[in-house]
């Protein structure tokens, strides 16, 4: 079993303007804390000589995730290095009309770390799209994040998707959430 590190749309303005001006705030906080803990997972896996995967959504022109704006960026401390792979992709499915699936296969990847944003949309799409292919995966249960949504607050929407995706399968795959630090690669 390979594992593999996948991070999903950690950009500069992913959250940008996605919530009330009081709670903006709280969400930003989050993001760096989030951002932090895939910094160290990074780590973790480049050192044990695990494929690092960053996902890059390319919004359109008038998008906050701009295609070759500051916002588009992967943040700094997620940026990355030499032998990482950069995935592009234009919808929440980072499998879908993307190379992810054979960018995996030719690192021998079958087990998915998988951390990033935005928790209801593309993390939880690309989670169980990876198990209906045949991945395992490990979700960070504080390696994602999210925007406050109408009545429910970000918390709240990443606390759901830990409990909803912890033990989904398809056939011998299966999705289990685990803290970062808890995760070895």
């Amino acid at each position: 079993m390979t594992k593999a590190l996948l991070i999903i749309d950690v950009q500069n303005a992913i959250l940008a303007g996605k919530g009330r001006p009081e709670r903006q705030p709280h969400m930003d906080a989050a993001l760096d804390e989030t951002a932090a803990r895939l910094h160290m997972l990074q780590e973790r896996a480049r050192a044990a000589g695990a494929p690092v995967v960053l996902v890059q959504h390319d919004g359109d022109e008038e998008h906050r995730l701009a295609v070759g704006t500051h916002g588009w960026a992967i943040r700094d401390e997620i940026a990355p290095v030499a032998g990482d792979v950069v995935v592009h992709k234009k919808s929440c499915d980072s499998f879908f009309e993307t190379d992810l699936a054979e960018r995996l296969k030719e690192r021998s990847a079958t087990h998915l770390v998988i951390g990033g944003c935005m928790s209801e949309f593309c993390v939880d799409t690309t989670v169980r799209r990876a198990v209906s292919l045949g991945y395992d995966v490990t979700l960070v249960a504080d390696g994602h994040t999210t925007a406050d949504s109408g009545a429910l607050m970000f918390p709240e929407i990443v606390a759901h998707h830990n409990e909803t995706l912890d033990g989904f399968d398809a056939g011998r795959a299966k999705v289990e959430v685990r803290p970062a630090v808890e995760i070895a690669f």
